[in-house]
Parts: structure tokens; C-alpha cells; sequence
């Protein structure tokens, strides 16, 4: 235990200092946000550090960021700017904006290969599906020759209903582009209000939110 004894706290007394429940702190803890001190009998223990971090991961959830968002935050610095309040710079921010859309990119990827594997389970399953039918009617005492028929018109109706669906999207697409567009966002994007930037908002407050959470210190 390296850090000064005298200056850390239980789970607890942090918990009670941040107005959190202890188990709130464990399931930031588990996700690897926070690495609190062990003591020799492996209990948990907290410095100031740890207290701000706690707070300023509070804070983040409270103005809707996901945890993975939270994470790369929390993997920059803030700094300080001319009014003595601390901020994200234009490069960190954009850090963290480059490695959310990574992580949306390979979202999107696992989604697409999702998609094409339930719809090949799909098809599987229908002529599953089909063949059951088939042996259930035969155990009920259908001839195979009406069955085998009825089989091989049901598998004309569907190629004849995906060639005109294949056919009618085509049209479609081909409608959609020759078809002119209205109005164009750029005309209006000066009409626009933006919301200050939630990231530098949580930053604004870290100094007054620590004072804050320190406040119950005696």
C-alpha cells in the first residue's frame, strides 16, 4: 500500500462522501475506471484521486455519455484555460471523437456480419422447415407424388415472388434517382441552434464538482 494511510478511505466513507451507494462504486471499479488501493486484508481503499475521478465519472453519466465514451475520456487530460477552469482541448476532444467512431465502425461491421448470419439461418430453417412438413405428411399417408408437386409449385411462387420484388426495387431505385431533391441542408445549417459542447460542460464544472464532493471533509 503506497499511498499515505492516513489519507485514504473505505468504501464507505467514499461512498458516502460522493452520495453513491457502495456497489456503485464496485460496477465502476469492474469496468476498470477506477483501480482503488488494497489494504493488507484486501479491502478497498480511496485517496482524493480516486474521489474526483468517482465524481467526475458521475458526472458524465448524468449528462447521458455511455460508459465506453466515459472511458476514452477519462484516457485525456483536462486543462486548464484563462478563467481557471479546466477543459478538453480541440485535440483531445478529438481523440476521443475519432475513437468512438472506430468503435462505431467495428460495431457496424460485427451488426453486418450478424445480419447475414440470421438471414442464412433463416433460410435454413424455412427449408427445415419444409422438409418436416413433408415426412410429417407422409407419416399421415400422403402420396409422395402429390407432395413432391405440391413442393416443386410452392418453389416456383417463390422464385417468381423474389424475381418481382427484385425487379420492383430496381424501378424503384431507379425512380428515387432521377427524381430531383428539394431544398438543401447547407441553406439552413446557419438556422441551426447547437447546444454547448456536453464534454467541455462536465469539464467546466471538475473544479467546483470536487470542491464539492470534498465539502463533507472535516
Amino acid at each position: 500500500m503506497s499511498r499515505d494511510a492516513s489519507a485514504l478511505l473505505t468504501v464507505r466513507d467514499a461512498a458516502q462522501r460522493l452520495n453513491v451507494t457502495p456497489r456503485t462504486l464496485k460496477y465502476y471499479e469492474e469496468r476498470g475506471l477506477v483501480t482503488p488501493t488494497r489494504s493488507e486484508g484486501r479491502y478497498r481503499l480511496y485517496d482524493e484521486h480516486d474521489l474526483e475521478q468517482f465524481a467526475r465519472i458521475l458526472r458524465l453519466r448524468a449528462l447521458g455519455f455511455s460508459l465506453h465514451g466515459i472511458t476514452e475520456m477519462l484516457k485525456r487530460p483536462l486543462e486548464s484555460v484563462g478563467d481557471g477552469r479546466r477543459r478538453y482541448s480541440q485535440d483531445s476532444l478529438q481523440q476521443i471523437a475519432d475513437a468512438l467512431a472506430q468503435q462505431i465502425g467495428t460495431l457496424d461491421t460485427r451488426i453486418a456480419a450478424v445480419r447475414r448470419e440470421l438471414k442464412e439461418a433463416q433460410t435454413v430453417r424455412t427449408e427445415l422447415a419444409d422438409d418436416l412438413d413433408y415426412l410429417r405428411q407422409r407419416l399421415a399417408g400422403v402420396s409422395s407424388e402429390a407432395l413432391i408437386g405440391e413442393r416443386l409449385a410452392a418453389t416456383r411462387r417463390r422464385k417468381e415472388s423474389a424475381g418481382t420484388t427484385g425487379a420492383s426495387a430496381s424501378r424503384a431505385g431507379a425512380a428515387s434517382h432521377a427524381s430531383p431533391k428539394s431544398g438543401k441542408r447547407g441553406d439552413n445549417e446557419s438556422d441551426i441552434s447547437v447546444n454547448p459542447d456536453p464534454a467541455e460542460t462536465s469539464a467546466d464544472g471538475e473544479s467546483t464538482g470536487a470542491r464539492k464532493h470534498g465539502s463533507g471533509r472535516e
